[in-house]
């Protein structure tokens, strides 16, 4: 028999299928204090939460017979998931269950916005009949601009097309031929300002996407815009949008998510020219019930068969196989991590390449951190170890994993090369005993550079006189170096700088640089926190 604990109000209708299992046990206490739960979690083999239940270190260290924490929904914010992969215990979610109720909410939202529905309904219950002041705008022949065409962005482009609307699409992996299928067209965030009457969000937020909308991306779109975003908070600056609203230049948004939750900006949410609900997306009765059924089915899965389909943390591995690859597990995420930031856009193919004496390992779980850094820089949060190969098939990006006799010169190396037509990016690295991990290839440049959070990357001719201008004008912007490489082919040819800071550099700084004589590109490089 297993023992299944529920400590958040889930529907009993979801979960229908672990209540009618004649092996399974199910015991529902919602809002279980966190005390007692320590005490009691010790005699399940699974615990269903939603958002509520913090499942926290302590709470795990006493799972002792747990095998799996799941979450009935998409994010585990509330679920220390290093400890319970430290502990072996699975961690799963259910990624595609919301995925309708948001799509609905997102149309539900843009046809709001577009007749004005929430304004007048509050003027009518008033006892006021001004039909004049809320004269709306009609989405047929208008231009929907969507922002991330993972699966709600796609079932929502299904759904706007039926309105007789213009699609357009952005997204890092969407594909010519993808977007030819679903009958639109693919396009880039320029276009997409300039173009679309209305503009919907549907992007994880991540460092590339946050403050994606703001004043000057605002300052390119179309006058009389009208923006949606019912995917994360803090991917709109919110200052920035009500400024562009008071100016004329914004018709107007509805927003279901906020940088703060609740929000607290009162410009943003007394604006009559902006719609609010407070984070409705996944919040239907048939959205609850296939979260919970995902979770009931992978449950059973899990426990009677192992089969695993929606885990967000590694399987358990041994102890002592743990250690010895640590250090390559690290270096490969931040490879992966470098690598899509030097190609800067969707990879169409990806080649690792193993030297020395890692050709002797069983590489397959270095491989998977390599691209699920890769991913991380797009998808954020929703890649992990054991999805990563699958979300990359899923993408349509083939890869490659070669075993190599040559030596490179050092005792371990390995090499990650991204390419999409005639670009390729290059990242090769090794760990040195004793000194540890060590990035010593970037493109077709040597180096010797320790990974750190913030890494400023520059192309550039080689003449004299440029790594003192580069060191001058961060000196102007009070931004320390830690440490400085620099690599060339040729003398006087075609070179690289590349420099550790002890903080991230903004845009004034990067076109600061780009102006100097012979200084070709400047790009900041940063590695994510480990999570």
């Amino acid at each position: 028999m297993f023992k299944v604990l529920i400590t958040d109000s889930i529907s009993d209708n979801g979960l229908r299928a672990l209540y009618d299992h004649p092996l399974f046990t199910v015991d529902k206490r919602v809002g279980l204090p966190q005390s007692e739960l320590m005490s009691e979690i010790r005699n399940y083999d699974a615990l269903i939460v939603r958002s509520q239940t913090r499942v926290t270190e302590e709470i795990i260290q006493q799972a002792d017979r747990l095998q799996v924490i799941a979450r009935a929904g998409v994010g585990v914010d509330n679920i220390d998931v290093n400890a319970a992969t430290r502990k072996g215990i699975l961690v799963i979610n259910a990624p595609g269950g919301n995925t309708i109720a948001a799509t609905e909410h997102t149309l539900a939202m843009l046809l709001a916005l577009a007749r004005n529905i929430p304004q007048a309904h509050q003027i009518t219950t008033k006892g006021e009949w001004n039909r004049g002041a809320f004269q709306g705008v009609e989405l047929y022949r208008k231009t929907l601009g969507i922002i991330g065409m993972g699966k709600i962005g796609t079932e929502v482009a299904k759904r706007a097309k039926s309105f007789g609307m213009e699609i357009l699409g952005f997204d890092p992996y969407l594909t010519e031929e993808r977007a030819a299928k679903l009958g639109i067209a693919k396009a880039d965030l320029e276009t997409i300002a300039r173009e679309a009457d209305f503009i919907t969000i549907h992007t994880p937020l991540i460092n590339a996407t946050r403050n994606l909308i703001n004043d000057e991306y605002l300052a390119k779109t179309k006058k009389g815009v009208r923006i949606i975003n019912c995917a994360r908070g803090g991917i709109i600056d919110e200052e920035a949008l009500v400024r562009a609203i008071n100016s004329g230049h914004v018709a107007g948004a509805a927003l279901d998510v906020f940088q703060t939750e609740p929000p607290t900006n009162n410009g943003l949410l007394n604006h009559p020219q902006i719609i609010t609900t407070p984070h409705l997306g996944a919040s239907t009765v048939e959205a609850q019930e296939k979260v919970a059924e995902e979770v009931s089915e992978e449950i059973i899965d899990i426990l009677q068969t192992k089969i695993v389909r929606h885990a967000v943390n590694m399987p358990q591995i041994s102890t002592e196989a743990m250690k010895s690859l640590q250090p390559y597990l690290r270096l490969g995420e931040q490879m992966g991590q470098l690598v899509i930031q030097l190609l800067n856009e969707a990879p169409e193919r990806v080649e690792i390449d193993y030297y020395g004496d890692l050709i002797k390992e069983d590489t397959d779980l270095i491989s998977r951190t390599l691209v699920k850094g890769l991913l991380t820089h797009h998808l954020s949060d929703s890649v992990n170890l054991i999805n990563a190969l699958h979300l990359l098939n899923e993408q349509g990006v083939p890869h490659t994993v070669k075993k190599n006799t040559k030596n490179k010169g050092f005792a371990n190396y390995m090499e990650i090369t991204v390419l999409n037509g005639d670009k390729v990016a290059c990242i090769g690295a090794t760990v040195l005993n004793g000194y540890g991990e060590r990035i010593v290839k970037m493109n077709q440049y040597r180096v010797d550079i320790r990974p750190e959070r913030h890494l400023l990357f520059i192309n550039h001719h080689d003449v004299p006189g440029m790594i003192g201008k580069v060191g001058a004008l961060l000196g102007d912007y009070q931004i320390n170096i830690g440490t400085m490489q620099v690599g060339r082919a040729d003398v006087g040819g075609e070179a690289i700088m590349v420099l550790t800071l002890d903080k991230p550099i903004n845009q004034d700084l990067l076109r600061g640089l780009t102006a100097i004589d012979g200084l070709k590109e400047a790009q900041l490089l940063e590695l994510y926190p480990e999570h």
